[in-house]
């Protein structure tokens, strides 16, 4: 038998150096999202993190997602690096709309083979948008799995734990009927419906991420895909302070028909009236592109309103004019809630 030479964790397709040095570019960013909560630095085997003190009965929410086919949108258009910044604010508006603050995130990267400028991007948006939402990047891991991904794939997760005092956590008991919906705006997709996206623009119309289609306004389709997953977290957190919030819904998978449900007791139904706002012109497109149904579109994308808050009627007003006081022009009433079975109507343009 002819001889080969000894085999090698490189020679086998992981190559630890690489990772290595990403991490030590991306070590700046990282502990600039350290704050007095963290113990320790950079490079243990787990994060440390020192509870917030000053609460009486903290309760930790937790959520885990992933940036799902959105990342093969970054892959055409050949820019990673506001994935990272994805994950993140999906993470935090989804512990949000319990009433919790973010305190740390940590991410996983996992690919066949690893591109270090790739992950750089990446892990210096995770630490862009734990440093916009207040949190820490506390930790992660950096997989190269040969062989479990195609070349060039890459995929990414994170988790991020927050705190809520049991007494502000939402919804509060008292969501019924009569309570009116006030949306929130999007920033485009966000981090959900990719795939149905990419076969009505990419496979049914021919389009590529370059084109700029008259609906999109001179914008490609690509960045108009890209636009960052939107952190409601700075604007409403402040406005948690007191009861005027009684709920709040964040629209990510399953749109409004399978999410709004969910912060709702038994026997109350929403009422969602789509001509109270303008769908942003991605929708449009994708909507011309695959001849896709309303119901269908309002049960896989946020439509342009990427949260929706809960309030009594007589609050809805002062609730809006603080919004519009943060910056948040675009607030509108989206509808109501009624007796009736857990559920959502919605109204759809004609």
């Amino acid at each position: 038998m002819t001889s080969q030479g000894g085999l090698t964790y490189r020679g086998s397709g992981v190559d630890i150096d690489l990772a290595t040095r990403g991490l030590q570019r991306a070590k700046a960013a990282i502990e600039a999202t350290h704050g007095d909560g963290c113990v320790g630095g950079v490079g243990g085997f787990g994060g440390l993190f020192r509870m917030p003190e000053g609460l009486r009965e903290p309760l930790l929410v937790a959520s885990t997602d992933g940036a799902g086919t959105k990342i093969h949108v970054a892959h055409l258009v050949g820019r990673h690096g506001t994935l990272g910044e994805d994950l993140v604010n999906h993470c935090v508006n989804d512990i949000l709309v319990q009433g919790a603050r973010p305190l740390f995130l940590l991410d996983y990267i996992a690919a066949g083979k690893l591109d270090e400028d790739v992950l750089v991007d990446v892990i210096e948006g995770f630490a862009r948008a734990c440093g916009a939402n207040g949190c820490a990047l506390l930790g992660g891991e950096t997989a190269e799995m040969p062989g479990t991904y195609r070349e060039g794939d890459f995929d990414l997760c994170a988790t991020v734990i927050g705190v809520v005092e049991r007494a502000h956590l939402r919804p509060t008991p008292d969501v019924g009927p009569g309570d009116v919906l006030i949306g929130l705006q999007s920033s485009g997709l966000h981090t959900n419906g990719f795939s149905l996206a990419r076969k009505a623009i990419f496979e049914r119309a021919g389009l590529s991420v370059s084109d700029t289609p008259e609906v999109l306004g001179g914008t490609t389709i690509g960045d108009a895909l890209l636009a960052v997953h939107r952190t409601y977290a700075p604007l409403l957190l402040p406005l948690l302070e007191d009861d005027a919030i009684k709920a709040m819904c964040h629209i990510t998978g399953g749109g409004f028909t399978d999410n709004l449900p969910r912060v709702l007791p038994e026997g109350v139904r929403a009422r969602v009236d789509a001509t109270r706002w303008t769908p942003l012109p991605i929708f449009d497109l994708i909507r011309e592109s695959g001849d896709v149904a309303a119901d269908e579109m309002h049960r896989t994308f946020n439509m342009g309103i990427g949260m929706i808050l809960v309030t009594r009627p007589e609050r809805a007003d002062a609730l809006l004019a603080a919004l519009e006081a943060a910056g948040e022009s675009g607030a509108c009433v989206i509808g109501d809630l009624v007796a009736g079975e857990r559920g959502v109507d919605i109204a759809h343009r004609s």
